[in-house]
């Protein structure tokens, strides 16, 4: 069985969608079949690699995941297309008993061979990222280098416990990443320390600098690391691509 990472954090605008999105290519390009799971409804996952959204997605539908993945113009990568519809999942777990792992396991199901599995979440700790997490092996967390760095993640924290005690043993931590880091800010450096202090050995040494090239590459329907392959952005996602890597 490969790893499925689910990329979450309740706040928007941390670097989920960019990080998934750039992982997947980093492990495509190490000839891993990669898998990018887009649950987020605004779809930026999707495309951000030039696919389509769907009208359905196979969480909310009897359409078989296997017959909605599309192949992306990078060799190995793959991706489940992200949809509106997939907001349908808030009332269906709500509707069924024990709703959120009904899904996870219909998820999980379709995920477990591919040597890499990355689902972008929406910034929210509904039943749509609590459905990931319980579909998923490991779990990273991206954490931008911006004041209020750590506010509100207490939430997220007690999710993710919540899942791992539902499901022994299947759910870890993969680990924490910040991203938007700007080495000349002091305020970055006192983010940075207060992230390491506070979650200690669990936050990567990789950390992702604010580069304009990760900011462009998804309007040219690439990764940092095919739109912009020397950039500071593409190096960073390829360092953190090998500590995941290392992680196993």
């Amino acid at each position: 069985m490969g790893r499925i990472l689910c990329v979450a954090n309740q706040k928007g605008g941390v670097g989920k969608t960019t990080t998934a999105s750039n992982l997947a290519a980093g492990m495509a390009k190490a000839g891993l079949q990669t898998l990018l799971v887009d649950l987020d409804p605004q779809c930026n996952t999707t495309t951000g690699f030039g696919v389509e959204p769907a009208a359905r997605h196979p969480l909310v539908s009897e359409i078989p995941l296997a017959e909605s993945i599309v192949a992306t113009a990078l060799p190995n990568l793959f991706v489940l297309p992200g949809s509106r519809s997939v907001r349908d999942v808030e009332r269906i777990a709500a509707e069924a008993q024990s709703g959120s792992t009904v899904l996870a396991s219909h998820l999980a199901g379709g995920l477990s061979a591919w040597d890499y599995c990355l689902i972008d979440c929406p910034p929210s700790v509904g039943e749509l990222t609590r459905t990931a997490l319980a579909g998923s092996t490991e779990v990273l967390m991206p954490i931008q280098c911006e004041y209020f760095a750590l506010e509100g993640l207490t939430q997220m924290i007690e999710v993710i416990r919540d899942v791992m005690a539902e499901r022994p043993g299947r759910l870890s931590f993969s680990g924490i990443v910040l991203t938007m880091h700007d080495a000349a800010l002091e305020l970055t450096a006192e983010v940075e320390a207060e992230v390491r202090d506070f979650f200690g050995e669990i936050v990567f040494e990789t950390v992702i600098p604010r580069d304009v090239a990760v900011s462009e590459a998804p309007s040219h329907a690439q990764s940092v690391l095919d739109y912009a392959p020397r950039s500071r952005g593409s190096r960073a996602y390829t360092e953190l691509c090998m500590e995941v890597r290392d992680c196993e």
